[in-house]
């Protein structure tokens, strides 16, 4: 993919604090999570990323065609609830979701 066909798309970034410890059994959920994500109508691509210096804190970056696809399309799915079931249970309380826009 070009880099600028993500002009004007929509990045969510996901800071994901682990509960410590569970780092291992995040992964292993989140294998399996990524194609409910994949499958949505308006996903272009995501990147998980690991903490070096917070090995509990991982970044999720997802590409959307807008913010619609993510807060409409995906959030009030089916398959969302089953990212929850899957994922939400290794979140620390100080998790958060940002939006962005590619503008160069």
């Amino acid at each position: 993919m070009q880099e600028n066909s993500l002009i004007g798309k929509v990045l969510e970034v996901a800071t994901l604090n682990i509960i410590s410890g569970k780092t291992a059994e995040f992964e292993a959920a989140f294998k399996l999570a990524s194609p409910l994500v994949t499958s949505i109508s308006g996903y272009i691509k995501h990147d998980l990323v690991a903490g070096i210096e917070k090995p509990d804190q991982y970044i999720l970056l997802i590409w959307w065609e807008s913010l619609d696809a993510h807060m409409i399309g995906f959030r009030e799915s089916q398959e969302y609830q089953q990212w929850k079931e899957l994922l939400h249970k290794f979140f620390a309380p100080d998790t958060t979701v940002l939006h962005y826009t590619k503008k160069f």
